[in-house]
């Protein structure tokens, strides 16, 4: 049972790992918490629905649509709304985000309707069995996915020159100016990117828990937990935060008394606080300095 949990939790944590990159990308260099995130990303999971039930598009053409919906909606959140309000405080710039997400998921609704859609599984068949250990064919697609978008981010972070701009922005936003470097586009690129690889999530997690216009809202608060467990200033710990978070809320789940069930998510976000009270930069962030 045991060994069954840890499986189960890495699976959904790499989900949560997922969407919690997508947010860390966009905060590392522009400092905005898009809190408008899970509508976004539920609408180019849509996108990725009508391609595949309408248009009969394959299952990667879907994905890479999701993907493409991701990118433009970052570029015109950015280039649209953040860019015109830049002087605003950064507190008005997250309601900008929540507002919105809340207009995707109205035209959304409107689009698309209000009723809860099934999104087809890409990989159908029976389960892989590791001893007594049962894992869906769809997890191992998780798993892969979330390694080969590891793999992807690192490749570009240390070798494109798109990527060394982003880090050195994120590092010194100043400096990185007087180098040369337009911290504007680096802000529509982290956009971009953070959406695109929210998108992906988007459209793994849409088969487990079907299709509405609220598919992503809870997904969304744990990644914002598994990001703050992580540390927001490092992407590995987003994904590390995530895959800790879904294996102790199975192992809660799993070992909790059945008259404490309706407490599980209380009992996370408990262990979480008091991790945060230990360690207030997360498990993988970065000590900073306060001004008193």
């Amino acid at each position: 049972m045991f060994a069954q949990l840890i499986v189960s939790g890495l699976a959904a944590g790499s989900l949560y790992g997922l969407m919690a990159l997508g947010l860390i990308l966009i905060y590392k260099t522009t400092h905005i918490l898009n809190f408008g995130q899970g509508d976004m990303t539920m609408f180019s999971t849509f996108v990725a629905f009508l391609l595949l039930k309408t248009a009969g598009a394959s299952y990667p053409v879907a994905i890479l649509g999701a993907i493409a919906a991701g990118f433009v909606l970052g570029f015109l959140v950015d280039r649209g709304v953040l860019r015109m309000a830049k002087n605003a405080p950064v507190t008005s710039l997250f309601i900008a985000t929540l507002g919105v997400g809340m207009i995707l998921q109205a035209i959304a609704g409107w689009i698309w309707g209000y009723e809860t859609q099934a999104f087809p599984y890409a990989i159908k068949g029976s389960p892989v069995f590791i001893g007594d250990v049962v894992i869906r064919r769809h997890d191992l697609l998780v798993f892969g996915v979330a390694a080969v978008v590891s793999l992807l981010l690192f490749a570009l972070f240390k070798f494109s020159k798109v990527g060394i701009a982003m880090r050195a922005t994120a590092q010194n936003r100043r400096a990185a100016q007087l180098m040369g470097i337009n911290v504007s586009n680096v802000g529509t690129w982290s956009w971009s990117l953070g959406l695109g690889v929210a998108a992906i999530s988007g459209c793994l997690v849409a088969p487990i828990v079907f299709l509405d216009l609220g598919t992503m809202v809870l997904v969304m608060i744990k990644a914002i937990a598994a990001a703050v467990l992580g540390g927001f200033t490092s992407l590995p710990g987003a994904l590390a935060g995530g895959l800790i978070l879904g294996v102790v809320e199975n192992l809660i789940t799993g070992y909790l008394p059945p008259f404490l069930a309706p407490l599980k998510t209380a009992l996370v976000f408990f262990l979480i606080v008091v991790v945060l009270v230990v360690r207030p930069q997360g498990l993988f962030g970065e000590a900073s300095a306060r001004r008193h």
